[in-house]
């Protein structure tokens, strides 16, 4: 067993600063799930602003939520989108799965690129939803129970994916300060692999763990 172990760490090293890999399965799939359950809470959200259910679970608020749904400021983000924003909920947080679970243990540097889109995917997103919960607090003057799990779920995915977005963006900051060659960077950001960009991950890993 413990040969095992010591086989799946030099597998899948540690990342400085960090003493764990961000890339790794232990890491990327809790993300996952946690962005499909805030991906079915939206379809749920979605099916009410589409008028395709009658009403929408909220066993704190009341009809707070649906207050909040219906409300003006969800009308105008409809008609300037052309879609709902739970429905966006929904593409978005399928997004973040999606992504989530494309590549291996050591995307950071092997898709830096993947890592990047991942990031943007996730965090906007977390920066929307307290845009909207502040929303309802000070324009909608009601609370949605559900839009608020959404919100907590989209700030604990931006917290869990943000480790691995730092370092492929620390190894991509490696690659041109070591170099400085744009081409160089170019290849790094798209994962090719040479003995430049190798040493530039081993540089990365060879740092002290804080």
């Amino acid at each position: 067993m413990s040969d095992n172990v010591t086989l799946a760490r030099e597998s899948d090293p540690a990342v400085p600063p960090y003493d764990y890999n961000p890339s790794a399965w232990s890491q990327r799939i809790p993300i996952c799930l946690v962005a499909f359950v805030a991906a079915g809470i939206s379809v749920h959200l979605s099916l009410y602003q589409w008028g395709l259910i009658d009403s929408v679970f909220d066993p704190v608020f009341g009809d707070g939520s649906a207050k909040v749904l219906k409300s003006d400021t969800a009308k105008t983000m409809y008609s300037i989108l052309g879609i709902h924003d739970a429905s966006l909920g929904v593409l978005a947080y399928l997004g973040d799965a999606i992504l989530g679970f494309a590549g291996s243990t050591r995307r950071w540097q092997y898709r830096p690129w993947l890592v990047i889109l991942f990031g943007i995917d996730v965090i906007p997103l977390g920066i929307v939803s307290v845009v909207l919960v502040l929303c309802q607090a000070f324009v909608v003057g009601s609370w949605c129970f559900l839009c608020l799990v959404t919100a907590s779920l989209s700030l604990l995915l931006v917290y869990w994916a943000w480790d691995e977005v730092r370092v492929s963006l620390t190894y991509l900051k490696i690659v041109w300060t070591e170099h400085q060659d744009k081409g160089l960077l170019w290849q790094a950001f798209w994962g090719l692999q040479n003995e430049q960009l190798d040493a530039a991950a081993e540089k990365l890993l060879s740092r002290e763990v804080k």
